[in-house]
Order: C-alpha cells, then sequence, then structure tokens
C-alpha cells in the first residue's frame, strides 16, 4: 500500500517520538546501574552515567552481605508468590459462578460486587478491621486484605463468559461436577487472562510497602519495599542498613539496592508480557 507524503511524515515523527519515549524509560536504569557499579568519584560526578568508568563492586558487597537485605526479600517474595497464587485461585472461585447464566440472582451479586469499587471505608475503619482480625504484625496481613480485586474478578467473569458452554454441557454428560469443570476445563482456556491478572497481582506485591508501614511493627517483618524507601528518602539511611560517609559516594549503595529490588520483577515480565494484550482484549469483550 503506498502511503502519502503525510503519512510518511506522520510515520516518521511516530518512529522518533517512540525512540524518545524509550530512551527517557532506559535511561533511568541505565544511570542507576551505573552509579551502582562506579568507584566513589566516579559516583559524585555529575552528568550523564551510561557505563560506570570506574568499576568497582563495593555497594553491591555491601548490600547482598547484608542480613536485612536479604530477610526483607523473603517477606517480599512469600507476600509476592502466595499472595499471587491465593489471589488466582479466589478469583477463579469467584468469577466462575457469576459467569453462569443458572447462578439464581446472578445481576444482584455482580453489582453488590461493582459497588465496592465506588465505595470504601477509609484508611481508620480498615486498620480497626485489620486490628480486630488479629492481623497485626503477621505476614498475613499483606494478603488477606487485598486477596480479591473487583476489577480483576469482573475481567475473569467476562473471559470465562466467553467459553462455549457446550463445553461444560458436555463434561456434565460425562459426570463431571462444577469444580472439575472449573479446574480441568475452564482454567486451561483461560491462561491468557490469567497470567494477566498473575502479573497484575505480583507487580502489585512486589512494589507495596504502604501496608507493612501501617500494619508491621515487627521490624523483621517489613518488606524489602520498605525498607529501600527508608534507605532512599534518608540521608544517614536505614538504622539496618546504615550508609557510608559522603567520601564513599552513599549513592552507590542507594542505587546498588534500588537495581536489587527492581530486577527480579524485571525478570519475569517478559515471560509473561506475551499474554498481556490477549488476556486484557479477549477478558473485555463481554459486559
Amino acid at each position: 500500500m503506498k502511503l502519502s507524503t503525510g503519512e510518511k511524515v506522520f510515520q516518521v515523527f511516530l518512529i522518533l517520538f517512540v525512540i524518545i519515549l524509550c530512551i527517557t524509560m532506559i535511561y533511568p536504569f541505565l544511570h542507576v546501574l551505573s552509579i551502582s557499579f562506579s568507584t566513589p568519584a566516579e559516583a559524585l560526578r555529575p552528568g550523564i552515567h551510561f557505563y560506570p568508568k570506574e568499576v568497582s563492586f563495593f555497594a553491591w558487597k555491601r548490600v547482598l552481605t547484608t542480613d536485612t537485605v536479604w530477610q526483607t526479600m523473603g517477606n517480599t517474595v512469600f507476600r509476592t508468590v502466595v499472595g499471587t497464587v491465593l489471589t488466582l485461585v479466589f478469583l477463579s472461585l469467584g468469577a466462575y459462578p457469576l459467569s453462569r447464566k443458572y447462578l439464581p440472582h446472578r445481576g444482584f451479586y455482580t453489582m453488590f460486587i461493582v459497588v465496592t469499587m465506588f465505595f470504601g471505608g477509609g484508611l481508620i475503619p480498615t486498620y480497626l478491621l485489620i486490628k480486630s482480625l488479629g492481623l497485626i504484625n503477621s505476614l498475613w496481613v499483606y494478603i488477606v486484605p487485598g486477596l480479591l480485586s473487583t476489577f480483576n474478578l469482573l475481567l475473569l467473569r467476562n473471559f470465562f463468559m466467553g467459553i462455549p458452554e457446550e463445553l461444560e454441557d458436555s463434561a456434565k454428560i460425562d459426570g463431571a461436577n462444577d469444580m472439575r469443570i472449573l479446574f480441568t476445563i475452564v482454567i486451561p482456556l483461560s491462561k491468557p487472562v490469567l497470567a494477566t491478572l498473575a502479573l497484575w497481582t505480583a507487580v502489585g506485591h512486589w512494589n507495596a510497602w504502604f501496608d507493612a508501614m501501617l500494619y508491621m511493627q515487627d521490624q523483621s517483618k517489613i518488606v524489602l519495599q520498605l525498607f529501600l524507601r527508608r534507605l532512599v528518602i534518608s540521608a544517614e539511611g536505614d538504622p539496618m542498613l546504615p550508609l557510608p560517609t559522603n567520601e564513599q559516594a552513599p549513592e552507590m549503595v542507594k542505587a546498588a539496592i534500588i537495581m536489587f529490588t527492581a530486577l527480579p520483577i524485571l525478570m519475569i515480565y517478559p515471560f509473561l508480557q506475551r499474554f498481556f494484550v490477549k488476556g486484557i482484549m479477549v477478558g473485555s469483550l463481554k459486559g
């Protein structure tokens, strides 16, 4: 197909825009990564850092040999893995019956769930509820309160509604019950949307820190992101990982802990990204 002059100019500007956008996203990572592997003098040098001109492993050694870093990493991995798995299980158990036409009062239940997207109790009532449930200083406080997302539940429900009912009818003729149909037919056919929801949930758990600041008084149970926040916003760092003196460039340690925190989720994302667009588009077709 032959393009007009205007269309060619538009494509050129579009390509340039995308290139500039990619540079603005990639450069911060390169800058931080370069600082984390630089010597103190190089880290304190103003200007653009694409790569370390003088390599030093001081910051990474400092981070990787700190027990608190691995302890908080373990708490973060626990909430991410367990929280994501349980969320997918409960989303599936909730979305499947809502997607079936034979569920009595299905419209009422759906509307009742949708209302929770627009109204919330607020911070203080939520804290009192968490306290009354005995979740303060418990690792389960990271998982139980956010176990179900209304938006994700509706997205998965819409995807389930798109699965042909004939598959379910044939399975029932063979004697399968609803639970067996869900786990042997519906869920295997829902890999794109489940992978998308897993990615959203995992990233949300990995980046979360506010709930740890509110509900966790035991410092041995805080998550890596809260530890990172304390380290970055404080000039002296966290008491569990004091920053070096100015002569030793504390920015090196800050950069190293930032990269240490970001790399695991960045490594997982490419494996689930191919399901991302397909899962969103298919799950949003039916209302």
